[in-house]
């Protein structure tokens, strides 16, 4: 077997590259607590997914990875185990803030070519315009992978009618998560994510 010397450890090259998922699932959460760490894991746990070590990467979806429903992918995880996602979370302790996290996901119709996520958080936006926000910014990505032809400065509704028409992509859709602080100050975390199953 083959192995990759990563500061002075030999690690084998199975566990150092190609790592490809196979499948993806998607989830959300959102969390309170006195105390910042406990309100992200609050997030996670409502998301079902507090007991993994997560990895965060970044965001691309692998050719024939299938996205399948949450309650059949949490069964494929262990508890304790190492587990790739890509993430977005965003959190405040300020009182009545709304927020929210979201992962946009754009697949290509040919299943040979790799598609796109996106994280998305920021305050002040309902969940339909976050998620709208990060549709866009994974569709565009795949768009101009893909040498769709599209004004970057559309609305949102003009460049998903392009990029249909363009026969090039399938799919596009979005996880998203708000919150609103309470009005004692507790911190909050929303989260969204989309979880590889390898």
């Amino acid at each position: 077997m083959e192995t990759n010397n990563i500061l002075g450890n030999t690690v084998p090259n199975s566990i150092t590259g190609n790592i490809v998922p196979k499948k993806v699932f998607f989830t959300k959460g959102a969390g309170r607590s006195i105390r910042e760490l406990e309100s992200f894991e609050s997030a996670l746990r409502d998301a079902g997914i507090s007991q993994y070590n997560l990895v965060r990467v970044s965001s691309i979806i692998p050719p024939n990875c299938e996205v399948i429903p949450k309650e059949k992918g949490i069964p494929l995880l262990h508890p304790g185990g190492i587990t790739f996602l890509v993430l977005a979370r965003i959190q405040s302790d300020e009182p009545n803030r709304l927020m929210s996290a979201s992962i946009g996901l754009a697949i290509p119709r040919d299943v040979n070519t790799y598609g796109y996520l996106s994280e998305y958080e920021d305050y002040g936006e309902s969940d339909e315009v976050a998620g709208e926000k990060a549709e866009d910014m994974a569709a565009t990505m795949l768009a101009s992978t893909l040498g769709i032809d599209f004004d970057v400065d559309q609305s949102w509704d003009e460049k998903e009618q392009v990029f249909k028409m363009s026969g090039k992509m399938v799919k596009t859709s979005n996880v998203t998560q708000s919150a609103v602080v309470g009005k004692d100050g507790h911190w909050t975390c929303a989260v969204a994510a989309a979880v590889f199953i390898l």
